[in-house]
């Protein structure tokens, strides 16, 4: 999410809960931003250019290639590797991948591995088995050494630092959010626990209906700079001013609601509590430790806070690194990164009688915890996800794990589920064979 991360949810008809009837789109192959010439040239010819300032990147099919670019659109700050040696990812190639098949999800219809790359608009993905690299596509104008937005999966980074520092103690999850971030009393947060913001049962006014222009995921963007201003504007600069305007809608604890904005109060909470900014956080708890090979990078708004609800943009293997890093129980590159019991409590779930009040179709046995998505399947995967096709996997039995970046042009995941989930699992069970 990022101001680029949003591209797509202004041309969306779907809210994340749950789908409508979708215009039609050109497919993968027709929509390749390669193929489609996007701002290639010295310059490129005018109706090739993708700028933010006319709206052009906030539109599909130019998408495809905003997403795999966002540091040439907008301010960011950097997520340092530090300076140690790169950790190793052994490659043991298959070539006998592209012909698993599967069910799709509510169909009768049989679909391949391959063919459902393109249905989902990939732009990359990498598949990790026993922690090799078996499998590593890329598609369009995402390249092995690039980086690309993970949107909502930069959730899950912050989600599992916060149950970090509860772990060592530095955040107590039964206290008010106020006891780190004074400023958010007088609103919605003021009488919201850090346990709520893990894991998003906290009652705000707060839509992301994306067709609602009233909808206040608007109000969030612009305060972000996320999304252009209208002349004479005059309502919060920043997200953390933002913040400080969520009013309270129900009360908390009762259910979950996913809601990008408790995202940003965690890491406003995690900025206070480690004396770090966001992205700094990021670099010494996890990126240095995992021996990533690329430096990641954040979007920030005017005043450089970065946007800990979606905006970081990584290279695609750095992202496998995590999720293998959080399949070996937070063991990663000859060192405990994340503490085994905050792993274990992410793979228990969250509370499945709060979750299904939101009113998922396709995950309706599913849970939040953490800020990360657990499907209490029999392989027990667990899972960060995001708008548009972003999506760590994690499926402990099979010892895979899949990093993918797409740029579908429907942002919510009830558009992608259907032929990712059960292309996922049968993968997964192929492997095993």
């Amino acid at each position: 999410m990022t101001r680029l991360a949003f591209l797509a949810c202004t041309a969306l008809t779907l809210t994340q809960a749950g789908a409508q009837t979708a215009p039609k789109f050109p497919d993968a192959q027709a929509s390749d931003p390669t193929t489609m010439g996007w701002m290639q040239g010295s310059p490129p010819p005018a109706d090739k250019v993708i700028s933010f300032a006319t709206g052009g990147t906030l539109r599909f099919p130019q998408t495809r290639w905003s997403y795999s670019n966002v540091r040439q659109m907008v301010s960011t700050t950097n997520v340092s590797r530090g300076l140690g040696a790169i950790s190793v990812l052994p490659r043991a190639e298959r070539s006998d991948l592209d012909g698993v098949t599967f069910q799709v999800m509510g169909t009768g219809e049989s679909m391949t591995w391959a063919q459902s790359l393109a249905a989902n608009y990939t732009d990359g993905i990498v598949v990790l088995h026993k922690g090799r690299v078996v499998y590593e596509r890329y598609f369009g104008a995402l390249k092995p050494e690039g980086q690309h937005i993970a949107m909502s999966v930069t959730k899950s980074f912050f989600g599992t630092i916060g149950a970090m520092m509860v772990a060592d103690g530095r955040l107590d999850e039964n206290a008010l959010v106020t006891k780190y971030v004074p400023e958010l009393k007088d609103t919605a947060f003021g009488d919201a626990t850090v346990r709520q913001l893990l894991d998003m049962t906290t009652g705000l006014q707060y839509s992301e209906n994306y067709a609602d222009p009233k909808a206040e995921i608007w109000a969030h963007v612009r305060a972000g700079s996320v999304v252009p201003r209208p002349a004479g504007y005059d309502g919060p600069k920043t997200f953390y001013e933002f913040l400080q305007s969520v009013k309270k809608e129900g009360e908390h604890g009762q259910a979950f609601a996913y809601k990008t904005v408790n995202a940003d109060a965690l890491g406003w909470v995690i900025r206070r509590a480690s004396g770090q900014s966001v992205g700094e956080a990021l670099s010494t708890t996890i990126w240095r430790k995992l021996g990533a090979e690329q430096d990641g990078y954040f979007a920030v708004d005017t005043v450089g806070n970065e946007f800990a609800g979606g905006g970081l943009n990584t290279g695609l293997r750095d992202l496998a690194r995590f999720g293998e890093m959080m399949r070996l129980d937070g063991k990663y590159n000859g060192q405990q990164i994340v503490p085994a019991n905050v792993v274990a409590d992410i793979r228990k779930g969250g509370d499945k009688a709060n979750f299904v009040k939101a009113g998922y179709k396709t995950i309706p046995e599913w849970s939040y915890r953490n800020m990360w998505w657990v499907s209490h399947n029999e392989h027990g995967a667990f899972a960060a996800r995001g708008v548009n096709g972003q999506a760590i996997y994690v499926d402990p039995k099979a010892e895979m794990v899949i990093a993918r970046y797409a740029s579908h042009p429907i942002a919510a995941n009830a558009a992608l589920d259907p032929t990712s989930l059960p292309a996922f699992h049968a993968l997964a069970k192929f492997l095993m064979k």
